[in-house]
């Protein structure tokens, strides 16, 4: 089974978008470089920014997102996004109406099903689970293998936060990938499957 990955762009100060969906500079690296990330020649990245990012790229089997990622970007018009085979939708409500019934997408009502679901399509290859609401649910379900941060140097100040609405502590071990490419950190850390410290901190006696 594969690994579950969190994983977005995100500012200095823990922000994926601004308070109006905006990502603003979060996606300049992207175009920074002068190696294609893809085939669209519309990516281009420093050279280790694109040995560590396209390894990852290539091992994404499912992604998971929310029902607002989904509805802003009109389901990507029923082609999951940068090539990958199937996209797990977290919503309530039903697929909108109109849809494709053939197209790649699953509406999973709860993270943890969508978890399972997601798994299920993607074998032993990586789940991918947007940053965001969805994400930090997922997170504190105790089902993240790994987070994933490239961190831009911008400061948002406010807007809508890596981890979403997680309240409770979560330790995550040490960084084992530090990558600096243009105008981009690439940091990766290990989540423990059972938090090592969350809830409210008892004094030693």
């Amino acid at each position: 089974m594969g690994k579950v990955v969190m994983y977005a762009s995100v500012s200095a100060d823990g922000f994926i978008a601004d308070e109006d969906d905006q990502p603003g500079p979060l996606f300049d690296w992207l175009a920074s470089g002068d190696v294609p990330l893809d085939g669209s020649g519309a990516l281009k990245v420093s050279q280790p920014s694109y040995d560590y990012i396209r390894p990852y790229w290539d091992q994404i089997g499912v992604t998971i997102v929310g029902r607002h990622v989904f509805d802003m970007t009109d389901g990507w018009d029923g082609k999951p996004p940068s090539g990958i085979a199937h996209v797990v939708v977290v919503t309530h409500r039903p697929a909108p109406e109109g849809w494709d019934p053939e197209a790649p997408f699953h509406f999973v009502d709860g993270v943890e099903a969508a978890v399972a679901k997601a798994q299920e399509l993607a074998g032993d290859r990586t789940v991918e689970v947007a940053a965001g609401d969805v994400g930090g649910q997922v997170l504190a379900a105790g089902l993240i293998d790994e987070v994933r941060m490239d961190v831009v140097p911008v400061v948002f100040g406010s807007g809508k936060r890596y981890f979403g609405s997680v309240h409770a502590q979560h330790l995550l071990e040490d960084p084992d990938t530090v990558i600096q490419g243009n105008r981009v950190l690439h940091l990766r850390y290990r989540v423990p499957r059972r938090p090592i410290w969350a809830g409210t901190r008892r004094s030693p006696r």
